[in-house]
């Protein structure tokens, strides 16, 4: 120190290398949570674009615009959203529901009570035609539109976003763009999924930009560009849905974006963000051997599976111990083979009369909010308990259950072996039969290891069922990707239900009138006669179908949809949730898409 004190030039030199020093260690630091201002601009910058065209909305349809110039700049908008979308969905998911969730009345558990849709979807159908009959509701929806863009412009002024909240969120929206984005989930009427997909990608593009580092863009990040901008040219190349090759399009090109993502994140050393999700952080694609953790669906850490618990809930599940007078176990009604249906049209009662539903397959029940057709109980466990309860299906008593349970040594040490306790409890014999149920999902078809890049997994004839299954058939609107059912990508945080209008059976053509979830609440006009989307996978092997088990075959279920649902067979129902308008199928085109749904029969 005296010498730099002595001698002028060598202090200036020391406090030069000290300041550079300080500027490189900062360069190789994960920014700060405040320092991401040019994502933040960029959020805000597409927000204010979103904000003065739902504004120029408003005037054109004050002014009596046609409906092609009212199409057009309601495309724009879309197209407008599209490039936050990753961010609103991630940080305001709150707000995204109201800007495009589903055109369909929410329900407020709490109070029994329907909250009216809005949003794009709801603008969507009643722009897809446009009626000047409904200009002040065109209007006032777009209005609604207005507050919730000032929200978004509020909060992302506000809040500090990190690197790894933003690496989080646009890995999901991939993911979203994977399933709900290339199903065209939230443009069932104008069908323009394809054109706004580019929009979508080039703002993932464009924020890992700003996010990487010299070092992920000379690699991931320069592998990552490109393989954004092939998959946008195949989009803009043909944006027809029912022509675009999706079997071809999702393994080459968005697994592949997906399974990069994951190389970026080591690259930028970005810490992953610390939440249990169904989505497991170090799954490379949807279609990747263990991508699902059915743990996010259990209620909490004393709950999660392991392979003492499955091989114990499996023993208990065939064992006739759980029924009141031993004669009935949980296998006698959910048979392996049948992927754990029964191949009748009615469960059976213990007095071998036909009940009012359907057995419903157990593979894949693990990625549900809501169990039964009915959604009557929230996970597992109560669905078991239920069950063994039930006086027309088990009529077991639970406390005298565990009695047996506790006087049986080999369950009796099992029990205190994986759970400590000196006595089983009820809570731990739920628990062990939900973790096995929940073992049933091996996601081991001949689809998933086409996905997983063996293209001659599915013949020719599946891979034209799957791209008419995703197009024209328009099945992968309800049944999401990759699970198959209406548990909502990429956060699976909510099961829908649908209002189909399904006949007492395929034949007599005679409206089933079961309320189905209704039962649960009689003032809500929307929940009745509604049922869960269940999965497909191993549809093949669950016949007969439907929540009464009235449709014999696939081609029955097929014929069904292709008509526009109930009221496409004449029925008056003003809820329906299935689009009553005609697939316009042929013979053929519907035996391809059941073709391809014997690929998701599991093979083990």
């Amino acid at each position: 120190m005296k010498l730099i004190l002595k001698y002028p030039v060598l202090a200036f030199l020391f406090i030069v290398f000290l300041f550079f020093g300080i500027l490189q260690c900062k360069k190789n630091e994960i920014p700060p949570v405040d320092s991401l201002t040019d994502v933040k601009n960029e959020i805000l910058k597409n927000n204010n674009d979103f904000l003065q065209q739902t504004n120029h909305l408003i005037d054109l349809v004050s002014h009596n615009a046609t409906e092609k110039t009212l199409q057009e700049k309601f495309g724009n908008l879309r197209k407008t959203y599209k490039k936050m979308e990753w961010a609103v969905e991630y940080f305001l998911p709150h707000s995204a529901r109201f800007i495009n969730g589903a055109a369909l009345p929410e329900i407020e558990m709490s109070e029994h009570t329907e909250i009216e849709p809005e949003g794009l979807q709801a603008l969507e159908e009643l722009l897809y035609p446009y009626e000047p009959s409904n200009k002040d509701e065109v209007i006032r929806l777009l209005k609604k539109l207005l507050n919730k863009s000032n929200t978004i412009k509020t909060n992302f002024l506000a809040i500090s976003i990190g690197k790894d909240q933003v690496f989080d969120a646009l890995r999901q929206e991939v993911f979203r763009i994977s399933s709900l984005g290339i199903a065209g989930f939230d443009t069932p009427i104008s069908g323009t999924f394809l054109q706004e997909m580019p929009y979508a990608m080039e703002s993932v593009k464009k924020v890992l930009s700003q996010i990487s580092t010299e070092k992920s863009k000379h690699n991931s990040y320069t592998t990552l560009s490109t393989q954004i901008d092939e998959a946008i040219n195949v989009l803009k190349k043909n944006s027809d849905k029912i022509t675009f090759n999706y079997v071809v399009f999702i393994p080459s090109y968005l697994n592949k974006i997906s399974e990069t993502l994951l190389q970026f994140r080591k690259e930028e050393r970005i810490p992953e963000v610390e939440v249990t999700t169904v989505l497991r952080k170090n799954a490379a694609t949807f279609y990747s051997k263990n991508a699902f953790d059915a743990n996010a669906f259990t209620a909490g850490k004393e709950y999660t599976m392991t392979q003492q618990k499955t091989e114990l809930g499996k023993e208990l599940f065939y064992d006739p111990i759980l029924s009141n007078n031993s004669t009935r176990s949980c296998s006698t009604c959910h048979v392996a083979e049948k992927a754990f249906t029964d191949g009748k049209e009615k469960s059976m009662s213990l007095q071998n009369v036909a009940l009012v539903r359907n057995t419903p397959s157990l593979n894949y029940s693990a990625f549900q909010h809501g169990q039964f057709w009915d959604m009557r109980k929230d996970d597992l466990e109560g669905q078991s308990s239920d069950v063994i309860t039930n006086k027309e299906e088990m009529h077991g008593d639970l406390n005298v259950i565990i009695a047996k349970i506790n006087n049986n040594k080999k369950y009796n040490s099992d029990f205190k072996r994986i759970f400590g306790s000196q006595k089983a409890q009820v809570w731990q014999l739920q628990n062990v039969l939900a973790t096995y149920i929940r073992s049933l999902a091996t996601f081991s078809s001949d689809f998933d290891e086409y996905m997983r890049g063996n293209n001659n997994a599915m013949s020719e004839r599946q891979k034209k069922g799957f791209n008419l299954f995703m197009g024209k058939a328009q099945c992968a609107i309800c049944h999401f990707l990759p699970l198959f059912n209406g548990t909502v990508p990429p956060d699976y945080k909510k099961t829908e239900q649908e209002v189909l209008g399904v006949a007492e059976n395929f034949s007599n053509k005679k409206l089933d009138r079961d309320p189905g979830r209704g039962k649960f609440h009689e003032t809500v006009a929307f929940l009745q006669n509604s049922f869960k989307t269940p999965t497909l996978r191993n549809i093949n092997k669950t016949a007969p179908y439907m929540h009464n088990g009235g449709y014999k075959t696939l081609k029955q279920v097929m014929e069904f949809y292709n008509k526009g649902g109930g009221v496409g067979f004449g029925f008056k129902i003003e809820n329906q949730t299935l689009s009553d308008t005609p697939l316009h199928l042929t013979d053929t085109e519907m035996d391809d898409v059941i073709e391809f749904l014997k690929a998701l029969d599991d093979k083990n």
